[in-house]
């Protein structure tokens, strides 16, 4: 499984190029956002979910478990990002109504990034304990996103006045989480029914972060067409990761 490990440092490198980035351009990159969307939306609707389902048949009150466990991801991200805000857009439009509060939670959101981030280095260790194809998809959505993230933290903790020579060092942690976070999701989650639960939460990570967060952030400010484009371009391209990889 040193392959998961590989492959979720790389994805804290783009971390880092997105965090260095930010310090110096506003340039939102609507582009790459609708493009990390798309691949987020294909990586769960052709590879995750199918997968789960395989992995485990088991029922509770005639819904499947691993439903269950796909919309409570989804409902337990949506409450963690309203106590600390982890995914606001760096250019949000109600910026301006919400100042007073995120004046005093640029640290608070960079911690809860690292656990954000080490959940994502699970899900990557998770998946290649699946299939191979299955962690290289998982990789390539987070790959994307993963800059994303790096953009969206650093750029918060400097519009709270937060960005010290401590604060940088949440971009080395961020590494070690992701990595530290594969480690545990390749040697620790060796039962198939708690990489299917797993990879069904994280499935509700994923779709919450994509049409909750990047989707609405890519479209504000920007002409919609080519965004909606490199939308469509990213699930043709998470279509053909899952293909080559089956």
């Amino acid at each position: 499984m040193h392959v998961a490990l590989l492959y979720a440092a790389l994805t804290g490198v783009a971390t880092a190029i997105g965090g260095m980035l930010a310090l110096r351009t506003r340039d939102r990159l609507h582009l790459i956002l609708g493009l990390a969307a798309g691949l987020m939306l294909g990586l769960v609707g052709f590879d995750l979910l199918p997968s789960v389902f395989a992995l485990d048949h088991r029922s509770l009150g005639h819904v499947p478990v691993v439903a269950l466990c796909f919309i409570g991801g989804f409902v337990l991200l949506h409450l963690v990002e309203r106590m600390f805000a982890t995914h606001e857009p760096s250019e949000s439009e109600y910026e301006s109504h919400s100042q007073h509060h995120h004046a005093g939670a640029g640290t608070a959101t960079g911690i809860a990034m690292i656990g954000h981030v080490f959940l994502d280095g699970v899900g990557i260790g998770a998946a290649f304990h699946v299939s191979t194809g299955l962690g290289l998809a998982v990789f390539v959505a987070l790959m994307v996103h993963a800059f994303n993230d790096g953009l969206n933290t650093v750029t918060f903790l400097i519009r709270a006045h937060r960005w010290t020579t401590r604060a940088r060092w949440l971009l080395a942690v961020d590494f070690l989480s992701r990595v530290g976070g594969a480690a545990f999701g390749s040697y620790f989650l060796l039962n198939s029914s708690f990489v299917a639960i797993y990879l069904a939460l994280f499935s509700g990570f994923v779709i919450y972060i994509a049409t909750s967060h990047i989707l609405p952030e890519a479209h504000s400010n920007h002409p919609s067409r080519w965004t909606v484009v490199m939308t469509i371009i990213g699930v043709l391209v998470m279509w053909g990761v899952v293909a080559l990889g089956a």
